[in-house]
């Protein structure tokens, strides 16, 4: 269950590129060279200039843009384009500037810089170029969480790729976490197609997040180049944290640390590992009413002495090995003393309807007491992997801290 995020859809002609309060308009142009616009008014005065510069040919899209001041200070940049506005940072003495993310492909630019020099005049120049366009791109989806989605404090961030990523680096660079309040986290890749975003402890309730991948011009692989930029916002619900035991055949629900249900079980039979109930720290993934139960997702097709294919209500998935937790009114006999599934968590009908009307996508939800491991890429099992091992799956080997604003730690070096 793929989604997309997208851009937005307000593309002015003019973007400004420059995070201070003043913005003034392009003014003046200054002598060009292959390399970068500048103008120098002598020993007092502010030497200022811009790369790239105008002329040769196309550039690539991984290109920054930098203005450089010296004996002076820099007052205000201005790029104009009509792809994506351009963001950028300012170093604390204004003499550096250089934008933050990459370029779009097949995109032309117009930078203006106006600079203030110890002899109290401001100068300006400005610079023209373009991009080259892109003859590969990577596509991309976000498989969680959706936009505008309420979601639990476990919730993962999963960004796809439809071809192999082989410069992870650049890659998460250009993916972006803000939120509203602090929060430690990272990034941690699964292959070369699936990067995940997690925190190191659940997210706090009632959080607002925003996840931006600035992908556009972003070198994925030789040859290769993100084809656009994503955003997707989503809120944190309430703390759900369920606990079933195969021991005592209960499960045990709570909401912001209060319990609020112990709902009777019955779990997996075992006898053989598909049977078996997978152990360890789950999260809620989707909810379907009905859904289709087949063994033949498990190996154990029709004529296998197993076999079953049954619709079960009120479902509400927490692996990618077909375990849910469900109604199953067949069973409620067993519920509360023994295990009796193919390895599901069954309920009865009334108990199954209230977990999935609960339940938001990214709940944490523990199993405890079985002899089948979960492992970090059955469903969401991201949580079975300790900090540390989160960390060193991270192409920068890093974590981060979010808050409102852009983390310093993603921008490109």
């Amino acid at each position: 269950m793929l989604v997309g995020g997208s851009r937005p859809r307000d593309r002015g002609r003019r973007a400004t590129a420059v995070l201070i309060g003043l913005t003034v308009a392009a003014a003046g142009a200054a002598a060009c060279s292959t390399d970068s616009e500048s103008v120098d008014a002598g020993a007092n005065g502010v030497a200022l200039a811009v790369t790239p510069g105008e002329g040769g040919g196309r550039l690539s899209p991984d290109s920054p843009i930098a203005i450089q001041a010296q004996r002076g200070t820099i007052q205000d940049v201005t790029v104009s384009t009509k792809g994506t506005p351009v963001e950028g940072d300012l170093n604390a003495d204004r003499t550096q500037w250089r934008s933050r993310w990459t370029l779009d492909p097949g995109a032309d630019y117009d930078v203006t810089a106006t600079a203030l020099g110890k002899d109290g005049r401001t100068r300006t120049v400005s610079s023209k170029f373009g991009t080259a366009k892109a003859k590969r791109t990577v596509a991309t989806t976000v498989e969680a969480p959706f936009n505008k989605e309420k979601v639990g404090v476990g919730i993962p961030i999963i960004v796809n790729f439809d071809r192999p990523v082989t410069d992870r680096a650049a890659v998460e660079r250009g993916l972006e976490v803000r939120s509203s309040r602090p929060v430690e986290g990272g990034w941690h890749w699964f292959g070369d197609q699936s990067v995940v975003y997690r925190t190191k402890k659940y997210w706090p309730r009632h959080t607002n997040v925003s996840f931006r991948a600035h992908l556009s011009g972003v070198s994925a692989a030789k040859g290769v180049y993100g084809g656009k930029n994503y955003r997707v916002d989503f809120r944190i619900g309430d703390e759900h944290i369920s606990k079933a035991s195969e021991d005592s055949h209960e499960m045990t629900v709570r909401k912001n640390g209060k319990k609020v249900r112990t709902i009777p079980i019955s779990m997996g039979m075992g006898g053989a590992t598909q049977y078996t109930t997978t152990n360890g720290n789950h999260l809620t993934m989707e909810k379907d009413d009905p859904v289709v139960m087949d063994s033949s997702t498990v190996g154990c097709g029709p004529g296998c002495a197993g076999y079953y294919r049954q619709v079960v209500n009120s479902a509400v998935r927490i692996s990618d090995s077909g375990e849910y937790v469900h109604s199953a009114p067949w069973s409620v006999g067993s519920q509360g003393n023994s295990n009796v599934s193919h390895g599901c968590i069954n309920a009865s009908e009334s108990a199954a309807r209230w977990f999935y009307n609960f339940s938001y996508r990214g709940d944490p939800f523990k199993v405890t007491g079985t002899s089948r491991k979960l492992e970090p890429e059955n469903g969401w099992g991201y949580w079975q992997l300790s900090w540390s091992d989160w960390t060193k799956g991270s192409a920068l080997k890093r974590s981060m801290t979010t808050g409102p604003q852009v983390t310093a730690q993603t921008a490109p070096a």
